[in-house]
């Protein structure tokens, strides 16, 4: 197929699949004249990279040349254009993609589902009345849809690796420096950009364009990140990182089947081991919130904050609340405590062994985040994913099983920092043995 031809079935599946899930924001109709001279260079010999002519939607919070970034906030409703692509548009788009939209996202990211004032809820495709997760949850959707082969999504609390457990694809948050940051993140030292994919491959592809420095991260590898290989010498397993409880049964249940499965498959000794003997120093869950939410706010400002309260979400109206009584003590103290948390998961890692957990502990959440027995609104106990963000520890989720409300089960492999690869490793063991569709029922993949 040309590169046009890809282009014009993308934004004509979005046309006619968007709709009900309200994925997409905005498409780009200029990406039909680019692809024709994408086609043209081709043809005149050029070689344009490894993702010539894939068409490529863009989470919300990155910028776009040409197109508005609103952060899914009333607040930037009426934002101009951006004069520049962000980092990952543009590393992707140096690699021959193409840019045919934006996708939704809860307001500056800050929830585990996709929702906001602006453009509303997006759904899943596995289960329109769940949420796809957050908060690249847009991205998810309509990957999972068969609207596009390769969405952009950011990593600050889970945000790649939620709506890749609740929608059936690969999502890696990379060891915290292996993709350098740029502009500086509202949350300091927990955000991270990362692969959002339908296989394990296309997630090793997008890493290796996406990773690599920018000038001016003091995070960042000065160098590209190599992947060695290799597999782990042995796996450990808990229910969560953190004690919030037993898990509920349906998730238990495809838990324990995943393990017995991939141990089954690999021969991987798995180690089961009580959520309170990962982290002694303390509750990173809890710190996560502190942390992320002072930050944002200083970001801000707080007479941004003050001035914009009452156009905010309920959900960062509630954050501002809460960054408004915590004391300066209080977040140098939890600042400090991360070390404790890093050491705690270096020391039970070592080397060579991966930590095994579901992504998410709910069995589906409704897609506006509101709670009921069957589908639970979101809170610190709903995920295994911000300790990783606190640690910096590179985590992937894979699915691993569907819930009775029809939505996947993912599965967490969380490995040693910088050794990205040994997550990917146990990842492409299972997926050799367990595939997964790569979209949802009643929908056709992608196929590039």
């Amino acid at each position: 197929m040309s590169a046009e031809d890809l282009v014009r079935k993308s934004l004509e599946r979005i046309e006619r699949l968007n709709p009900p899930l309200n994925a997409v924001i905005s498409v780009r109709e200029q990406a039909v004249d680019e692809a024709r001279e994408l086609d043209e260079r081709i043809g005149a010999g050029d070689d344009p990279g490894p993702l010539a002519g894939v068409p490529l939607l863009v989470k919300d919070m990155e910028d776009v040349q040409g197109v508005p970034t609103t952060y899914g906030s009333t607040v930037f409703a009426d934002a101009s254009p951006a004069a520049a692509d962000g980092l990952i548009p543009r590393r992707l788009k140096a690699a021959g993609a193409i840019v045919v939209g934006k996708t939704n996202q809860p307001e500056f990211a800050f929830a585990g589902f996709t929702d906001n004032l602006l453009y509303g809820a997006t759904r899943n495709p596995w289960n329109v009345a769940a949420s796809p997760g957050g908060s690249s949850g847009g991205s998810a959707s309509a990957m999972a849809s068969g609207m596009a082969p390769i969405a952009t999504a950011t990593d600050g609390g889970g945000s790649i690796r939620i709506p890749a457990g609740c929608c059936g694809l690969v999502g890696l948050k990379p060891t915290n420096g292996v993709i350098g940051r740029e502009p500086i993140p509202e949350w300091i030292d927990l955000s991270t950009f990362g692969p959002l994919a339908q296989t394990v491959a296309d997630a090793r592809l997008l890493l290796e364009i996406e990773s690599g420095p920018v000038p001016g991260d003091p995070s960042a590898l000065p160098y590209p990140f190599p992947m060695p290989g290799g597999r782990p010498a042995r796996a450990i397993a808990a229910p969560r990182l953190v004690d919030f409880g037993p898990l509920p049964e349906p998730v238990q249940a495809a838990f324990d089947a995943a393990l017995g499965a991939l141990e089954r498959d690999t021969g991987l000794p798995i180690e089961r081991i009580r959520p309170s003997e990962i982290f002694r120093a303390g509750n990173p869950s809890e710190d996560w919130m502190l942390l992320c939410a002072l930050d944002h706010v200083h970001h801000f400002g707080w007479d941004f904050c003050e001035a914009n309260l009452e156009r905010f979400s309920p959900v960062f109206r509630d954050v501002v609340e809460y960054a408004r009584k915590r004391p300066l003590d209080e977040y140098m103290v939890a600042r400090r405590r991360r070390f404790e948390y890093v050491r705690d998961l270096d020391l039970l890692l070592g080397d060579d062994a991966v930590l095994l957990t579901p992504t998410n502990c709910f069995q589906a959440m409704k897609f506006d985040g509101v709670g009921d027995d069957s589908m639970p609104g979101e809170g610190p106990d709903s995920y295994n994913t911000d300790p990783q963000n606190m640690t910096g520890h590179p985590a992937i989720s894979v699915p691993a099983g569907l819930m009775p409300e029809g939505v996947p089960f993912g599965l967490q492999i969380t490995a040693p920092r910088f050794r990205d690869d040994l997550a990917l490793s146990v990842a492409e063991a299972w997926e050799q043995t367990n595939p997964w569709p790569l979209v949802a029922p009643g929908y056709e993949p992608f196929a590039v």
